[in-house]
């Protein structure tokens, strides 16, 4: 097995972190001989975690795990999630680099989760063919939902999958083929300690520290892979941790189900978006002139343009991600609309697209 380490930043989950820290140490492949790297970074808790990670180390439940655990007392700005995950990932580069495991693996998930028994040889084997892998998240089947929560859960499910079928009628990516899903959070992430390494770390952000560190791994032209059979069991609790985070959407969930609205992106800024990223991976590979007048027509100048390529692009998906990054952190907000209108407006979209590349195919 590849040298690896997980790391799950863990605040006030003594009831959960003993469950996520049994699931890894019943991963295929882990056992006497072949101990599974852990760390832990607790993080002010002050409901008994650290003890309870030693209760079930006690009773054997986690045999087969080499767990560090660490405790943290960190001032009140810096008690959050990222300054956790980043202390935890920072521990586990260094112990790999410790023994001499530079092309070793980082992996993170969340302490309120649970892993399927394939989730790390799964991930390692993904990671043969891209630099970030994600995995899928999964409402926790020991979690009941209500009815009319779990029949909204499954329809953000199909207007996403349908946002991934626009995506792979115009714009397919060949490390990131159908089927596919479209989650790359922490609950379920993995990358080289050197791809960690080279861009200076997760930033430790209050919330959206997952997306921004996997931000600047695409930047520098990482291949990020969607695999259909890395997936993790999430909570479905509303009292999360983290503002923003998957609790947040849960209650906001829970208020669509009482009659609240639920609003998405129109099917049309996604068609937009799309149609733009193809074309802007395609003016990557023109010349310098070409490139940049193709790139004028979706409102990037020439500053912009040195902005995007300078210190060197290594690759069309790091041109793609810097240049989408400038155009959308000057746009207007995304018009949204009813999840089911949405739905409907994407599959009739796709429906179109479709027909378009079959009508080419046949002539």
């Amino acid at each position: 097995m590849r040298p690896c380490v997980v790391c799950i930043p863990a605040r006030n989950e003594a009831l959960r972190l003993p469950r996520l820290l049994a699931s890894l140490a019943a991963q295929e492949g882990v056992g006497p001989g072949t101990a599974l790297k852990v760390v832990v970074l607790a993080n002010n808790c002050t409901d008994g975690t650290e003890e309870a990670v030693r209760d079930a180390e006690a009773s054997g439940s986690l045999n087969g795990l080499d767990l560090r655990l660490i405790s943290a007392t960190l001032a009140p700005s810096e008690a959050h999630v990222g300054t956790a995950r980043r202390m935890a990932l920072e521990a586990g580069a260094e112990w790999l680099e410790a023994e001499g495991a530079g092309d070793g693996i980082l992996l993170t998930t969340d302490a309120d989760a649970r892993l399927p028994a394939d989730w790390l040889p799964a991930n390692l084997t993904a990671l043969g063919a891209a630099e970030i892998v994600g995995g899928r998240l999964v409402i926790d089947g020991d979690e009941a939902l209500a009815p009319a929560v779990a029949d909204l859960t499954a329809r953000v499910e199909r207007y996403w999958a349908a946002v991934r079928r626009i995506e792979e009628l115009i714009d397919p990516l060949p490390h990131d083929p159908a089927p596919r899903h479209g989650d790359h959070t922490g609950a379920s992430l993995a990358f080289p300690v050197s791809l960690y390494r080279a861009v200076g770390g997760l930033p430790p952000l209050p919330c959206g520290e997952d997306n921004a560190l996997v931000g600047l791994m695409r930047d520098r032209g990482a291949r990020l892979r969607h695999c259909p059979q890395v997936s993790v069991f999430v909570s479905a609790r509303r009292d999360g941790r983290v503002t923003g985070g998957m609790a947040t959407e849960m209650e906001r969930r829970a208020r669509a189900a009482a009659g609240e609205p639920y609003r998405l992106p129109e099917a049309a800024h996604w068609h937009r978006v799309v149609l733009r990223r193809a074309d802007l991976r395609r003016a990557f590979a023109l010349s310098d002139d070409a490139r940049a007048e193709r790139c004028a027509a979706h409102g990037l100048g020439p500053n912009d343009l040195a902005a995007i390529l300078a210190g060197g692009c290594p690759n069309a998906f790091a041109f793609v991600e810097r240049a989408d990054r400038l155009i959308e952190a000057g746009a207007d907000p995304a018009a949204a609309c009813d999840i089911d209108r949405a739905i409907a407006d994407l599959d009739a979209l796709a429906a179109r697209l479709a027909g378009g590349t079959a009508a080419k195919a046949a002539a």
